[in-house]
């Protein structure tokens, strides 16, 4: 009987550390397609998400399509920042950060789909370095702030969990 380990965000099934196929070796990771107004967000996340599949250590990752086993693609459909906390003063002190994307793993070789989500969402809470008043998406990303290296990282780890664990 299969017994459910925990495994990051996830469980994955004892034993198991993938549900890709075996010939899966190298993953093409290009820069993702970035449909928002916010310029370095698909460069930022895509390189976090090649930096997780690294860490797992079973792929070789690289940022192109071609020469590759799988291609993973992602186009990135929104973002929004929005106040979740606020202080005495009614200044927001956290923030909530929500990117919706379409994302999929392809088999180079035939294109066959190996994982898909047209419509992953990330979700996630974040206190910012600077103080209240940071409502623009745009102004979160361009601050070299801990949350937006938090965000990235907690977003890549989230979409490679999801594509080994099948879910």
């Amino acid at each position: 009987m299969a017994t459910l380990l925990s495994a990051g965000c996830g469980y994955t099934l004892a034993g198991r550390d993938s549900f890709l196929p075996d010939t899966v070796k190298t993953i093409g990771i290009p820069d993702f397609v970035n449909r928002t107004p916010y310029y370095d967000v698909g460069q930022t996340l895509s390189q976090r998400v090649r930096t997780e599949f690294i860490g797992r250590g079973k792929y070789k990752v690289l940022p192109q399509d071609t020469g590759v086993d799988a291609v993973l693609k992602a186009q990135i459909n929104s973002i929004s920042l929005a106040p979740s906390a606020f202080n005495s003063s009614q200044q927001a002190t956290r923030y909530a950060i929500t990117v919706t994307l379409g994302i999929q793993l392809v088999q180079a070789s035939d294109g066959k789909v190996l994982w898909q989500n047209q419509s992953q969402v990330f979700r996630e809470e974040y206190q910012l370095a600077s103080g209240g008043g940071v409502l623009d998406p745009a102004a979160f990303f361009g601050q070299s702030s801990n949350a937006v290296d938090r965000m990235a990282t907690d977003f890549a780890r989230s979409v490679v969990s999801a594509i080994l664990e099948a879910f």
